[in-house]
């Protein structure tokens, strides 16, 4: 099947297979994001374990597609995974910790004889969504903004700035993908406990936190995208491999692919019927539209960071240092085997459904709570 294709072809399957897993990754932040309200929406303890409870079934599918997530950029395109991770020391360090202290807490919140009491680890978890969500969002910003870093003739990186990755956080640009992705997280675990836990406070408190979290998304969701639009992008020209500005460039990448800017305005078409539908109705199916919008729209953000002859990991320090779906890519031989293996993803994705749907097959209730059955 995959015998045939060339070197180019599957490079390009393998950005659209990393684009599917980032855009179903943040997605699923909406775990990061119901960890930070906590305390915003439960107010008594009851409340606040059917919080966490709820989260609690569904960590693991957001762990599990960041390791994948991981580990296909790596196989994938090894010289992005070695420049960024090996370089960007510190943020990916931050996270990393972030998501450990996570599945500690998760395992240990409830149980006995916990000496640090259950809100310290509730403390850990509201850490994660905050650091997890705006840490993972800056470092996708840098497919547009760009990072200090050079790459010599041996394919040999080195990070040329001092705070290795810790100045991504202080471009502004950066920030405001970050903070989108932080209250996207928010309004998606808000219409998440709207659909799955049966509570008419956490209900109710639910529908205005929507109301307050959707305007900050919205207001920097739209600084990022009308700044993407007008920036100078890192073209490159496909028989030279020469890498140099373009003005509008992200803008001709969604008029070039004009599939691509549909899938985006969909995307952004259904998030916001998602959100308003569970604002303006008593509903609780918001989650549905709003998830698949946010998969939508971030997929296309990454088809337009690495299609089109564009460097997906720009160096703002060496311009041809700029890292591209063909020069970062793993060889013919090791694309063509994991193509193989990507087969495996549709019936993935279908036991994750599956699963998903067992596990939702009830709301979860304070009667559940007081079962003797695993409680986080």
């Amino acid at each position: 099947m995959f015998e045939s294709l060339s070197h180019i072809v599957l490079q390009q399957y393998w950005w659209v297979i990393i684009s599917l897993l980032g855009a179903i990754l943040v997605f699923l932040l909406f775990v990061q994001g119901g960890q930070t309200l906590i305390y915003t929406l439960g107010k008594t303890d009851m409340e606040r374990r059917l919080i966490v409870n709820s989260l609690g079934r569904k960590w693991e599918f957001t762990f599990t597609t960041l390791v994948t997530f991981g580990g296909a950029f790596f196989a994938s395109f090894p010289l992005f995974y070695s420049t960024s991770f090996g370089g960007a020391y510190w943020v990916w360090m931050i996270i990393l910790f972030a998501f450990i202290i996570q599945a500690v807490s998760y395992e240990f919140r409830s149980k006995p004889n916990n000496f640090l009491g259950a809100k310290t680890y509730e403390t850990f978890l509201f850490i994660n969504g905050l650091l997890g969500t705006i840490l993972l969002g800056i470092a996708v910003a840098t497919f547009f903004t760009g990072s200090e870093f050079s790459v010599n003739e041996m394919n040999f990186s080195k990070w040329e700035g001092a705070a290795r990755g810790l100045e991504l956080a202080l471009n502004p640009h950066n920030i405001s993908l970050g903070l989108a992705v932080f209250f996207l997280a928010r309004v998606l675990a808000i219409l998440y406990f709207m659909n799955n836990i049966d509570d008419e406070n956490i209900f109710s408190r639910s529908k205005r936190q929507l109301i307050y979290n959707a305007i900050p998304f919205l207001v920097f969701f739209l600084v990022f995208v009308i700044w993407l639009m007008f920036i100078d992008g890192f073209a490159y020209d496909p028989v030279s491999k020469k890498v140099s500005y373009e003005s509008y460039k992200y803008l001709h990448n969604f008029l070039q692919m004009p599939l691509v800017l549909i899938v985006f305005l969909i995307g952004v078409v259904l998030v916001l019927f998602g959100i308003g539908k569970s604002i303006f109705k008593t509903t609780t199916n918001g989650i549905w539209f709003a998830g698949a919008g946010t998969v939508l729209t971030v997929f296309a953000l990454f088809l337009i960071a690495g299609f089109n002859n564009t460097a997906f990991y720009p160096s703002t320090f060496d311009l041809q240092s700029s890292l591209t779906i063909e020069n970062a890519s793993s060889s013919k031989y090791t694309l063509k085997a994991m193509s193989y293996v990507s087969l495996m993803v549709p019936f993935v994705i279908a036991y994750i459904w599956y699963t998903w749907k067992l596990i939702n097959n009830k709301k979860i209730d304070a009667e559940e709570m007081n079962e003797d059955i695993h409680i986080y």
